[in-house]
């Protein structure tokens, strides 16, 4: 061959190169091209209130099936407390959000709202009272954090799409989105653990995704019904085991609060074994001391421990950013979790060398990464499924 000849082969080799790169790219930040883009509700009821009928446990779910679907089990996302199911539509720089990076992937993709919130309707008859969260708080824990210093972590945080000013643009999308609540936490549970075992009864076996306030949600549901969910997803649940934390700044830092879990994980029954008719039968107990100053101090099961048998059937994913306010007692809830049999793998993103995320690390600048190890575990946890 002569060099005339090896050079245009070299040339058209580049050429190939740039355009398969080019065509990637495309698939990435291109159109989103779906076989389905949705709605519906599941689990609505008719009740009686004041000689009036109405529906309430009614629950509102988005759904987006991609043209090129490469994975047979759909993931559901379940947003936080406060917030909606915009939490995984975009982010408040305009982005797109995990549900469209997950479509990409192959995924079919439902987000709902929960029971009482946004859009899937708020009956007081039923509910009960509503609670706002006041938008300093939200501030402190999601934009601000690092100047808020309410917990050790909270100085490492970078990656706010925005400025972190009261006026940053961004900010103000996630003080908007908040929505008011039922005030009821065990009410809360009961309702979507009842409403989200509807949703996978109508769309077969899959994938649930929870954030936040929504963990407490799934334990109760993949205990409940392990033959639907095929992997949890685990995003900063909700906890720490047993007693809840307050956060107060140096030097102390944690403040213990009262039960607010008392089955371990949940406010919900839980299939543990040996049975336990009660909350009551369950006997914990405080370790000795945190396992570093900037830690808290977890509350596990006292020796023997039960064990949740339901829960071993199903892989088990916990993600912990770095700067989050989960960062100091994510390690209670798994290590709660390994204690009762379950063996979740507990990925800490700066593990992975994503740094700087607080607890809303879906909205920020760095989200798609995140959503990438998300994928990739996936991807080695359910292989060819």
């Amino acid at each position: 061959m002569t060099l005339k000849h090896i050079l245009r082969a070299a040339m058209l080799a580049a050429c190939a190169l740039a355009l398969s790169s080019a065509s990637q790219a495309a698939d990435d930040t291109g159109p989103l091209v779906l076989a389905k883009d949705g709605y519906f509700y599941v689990n609505g009821k008719p009740t009686t209130a004041n000689g009036k009928t109405y529906i309430t446990d009614q629950m509102y779910v988005e759904e987006r099936v991609p043209a090129r679907k490469t994975h047979p089990y759909p993931i559901v996302m379940v947003h936080g407390g406060t917030m909606s199911g915009v939490n995984f539509t975009g982010t408040p720089d305009g982005r797109e959000g995990w549900a469209q990076y997950f479509v990409r992937q192959g995924y079919s993709v439902y987000v709902v709202d929960q029971p009482g919130r946004g859009r899937s309707g708020y009956l007081p008859a039923t509910y009960g009272p509503a609670r706002n969260v006041e938008s300093t708080n939200s501030f402190a824990r999601f934009v601000s954090q690092e100047k808020s210093k309410l917990w050790p972590q909270a100085i490492k945080h970078t990656q706010w799409p925005g400025s972190g000013a009261p006026d940053d643009p961004a900010a103000q999308q996630v003080m908007f989105s908040q929505l008011p609540a039922i005030e009821s936490f065990e009410k809360q549970q009961f309702l979507n653990r009842d409403t989200l075992i509807a949703l996978f009864e109508k769309i077969g076996p899959g994938i649930l995704l929870v954030h936040s306030q929504a963990g407490a949600f799934a334990w109760p549901v993949a205990d409940s019904r392990p033959d639907l969910i095929k992997a949890i997803l685990a995003i900063e649940p909700n906890g720490p085991p047993v007693h809840g934390v307050d956060f107060i700044g140096a030097p102390s830092w944690f403040k213990e609060g009262p039960v607010s879990l008392p089955y371990g994980i949940t406010a919900v029954p839980l299939n543990y074994a040996p049975a336990v008719k009660s909350a009551a039968e369950l006997s914990f107990v405080r370790e000795d001391k945190a396992d570093a100053p900037d830690l808290v101090t977890c509350w596990k099961q006292k020796e023997p421990a039960r064990t949740l048998p339901n829960l071993q059937k199903m892989p088990v994913l916990v993600v912990t950013s770095e700067a989050s306010y989960h960062a100091p007692y994510d390690h209670c809830t798994v290590r709660y979790l390994n204690q009762a049999g379950v063996k979740p793998t507990w990925i800490k993103l700066a593990d992975a060398n994503i740094h700087g995320n607080s607890h809303v690390m879906m909205l920020e600048k760095n989200s798609k990464d995140i959503a990438a190890v998300i994928a990739g575990w996936l991807d080695k946890t359910l292989p060819g499924k």
